[in-house]
């Protein structure tokens, strides 16, 4: 439904104009009217006649007076005239004015017309977009509702797939663990038996290790008190020799004595090392590590360093151990300063071997 249009200023105006441009045309078309339709004058007198005359002959002034008046006569009508085209020029332009601003104001009317009817074009396209988009709207909800349906149905079957599966996992592994508890079961009996013939073969090793031991530590105590005994009497032996004899003798007799005290020394070191060495994996025959020794004059093992190593880092710090462990050697108490002198800090020389008496 279109509302009413006001109307504009210039259509309020448009008929009255119109109004007062056709009462001045017809005003002056009555004065031309009225011109045209004046009567002639009746022809004048002879009295005046013949008194123009006397006028006409009497002076040039009045001859010049009336000439002017004429002239003015005809000024005044060519007033009146340009006065008119004046007026009717005017009438003229207004109307023109008039006809302008009616075509104006038509223009005006037609482009608000198209306004409206470009305005009611763009409505109802957008009422025809609006209707689209809802009727696209209705179909991705109706898509969308389907969709969910379908992943509805879609999660439901995966669940169920997956609770059958889950129950069938759960048989498979309730025959497993029992398949499982059946085969530890033999299998830790097979252990148990193999465990205990390993304690038992560990046993016997052990007690036949005791043995080899006990006749080791035997053998080497047996060899010890030898050695011992062969040091006493090579002593008493050079003690004798040195009261017994002159002193160039004497004095020979106890650079030997010397000597073999040394030599003793060196093997009661190396046997009580031997007592004390863990002997490594790596051990192996033909190894040869050199080790700075530190001793006190009471026999006792201040520090051991190697000074040369084999090769391997694992025996050399095995026969480093072996000689810390010796501790403390009493035999060493009473030695004249002269003899312990080499020992204070001396090297000695260790091959498995020599660890392995």
């Amino acid at each position: 439904m279109h509302q009413q249009r006001e109307p504009s200023a210039s259509e309020s105006y448009f008929w009255p104009s119109v109004w007062a441009v056709a009462l001045h045309v017809l005003v002056f078309g009555m004065l031309f009217v009225s011109f045209a339709m004046t009567p002639d004058l009746p022809p004048a007198k002879p009295i005046v006649q013949a008194t123009l005359y006397q006028l006409k002959s009497k002076s040039q002034a009045t001859t010049q007076t009336n000439q002017k008046i004429a002239g003015e006569a005809q000024k005044s009508a060519a007033r009146q005239t340009e006065v008119e085209q004046m007026e009717q020029k005017k009438v003229e332009q207004e109307a023109v004015k008039a006809a302008a601003e009616q075509k104006k104001e038509e223009a005006a009317q037609k482009a608000e017309e198209s306004k409206k009817a470009d305005e009611a074009k763009k409505a109802d396209e957008a009422k025809k977009a609006d209707e689209a988009k809802k009727s696209e709207k209705a179909a991705e909800a109706k898509k969308a509702e389907e969709k969910q349906l379908a992943d509805i149905a879609k999660k439901k079957s995966e669940e169920e797939a997956k609770k059958a599966a889950e129950e069938e996992a759960k048989k498979k592994a309730a025959e497993e663990a029992k398949k499982k508890i059946v085969e530890d079961a033999k299998k830790k009996a097979a252990d148990d038996a193999k465990k205990k013939a390993e304690a038992d073969e560990a046993k016997k090793k052990v007690a036949d290790d005791a043995k080899k031991k006990a006749a080791a530590d035997a053998s080497k105590k047996k060899a010890q008190e030898a050695a011992r005994k062969s040091t006493e009497e090579k002593k008493a032996q050079a003690l004798a020799d040195l009261l017994s004899d002159t002193p160039q003798r004497q004095q020979a007799l106890a650079d030997e004595r010397g000597d073999q005290v040394a030599g003793s020394f060196d093997d009661l070191i190396r046997a009580r090392a031997a007592e004390g060495w863990a002997r490594p994996p790596s051990a192996r025959k033909g190894m040869t590590v050199v080790l700075q020794i530190g001793m006190l004059p009471d026999g006792t093992v201040t520090s051991v360093s190697v000074a040369k190593s084999s090769g391997d880092g694992s025996f050399d710090s095995s026969a480093v151990a072996a000689v810390k462990n010796i501790g403390r050697l009493t035999e060493m108490q009473g030695m004249k300063p002269s003899d312990f002198a080499p020992y204070r800090s001396f090297k000695m020389t260790f091959t498995p071997e020599d660890l392995a008496l």
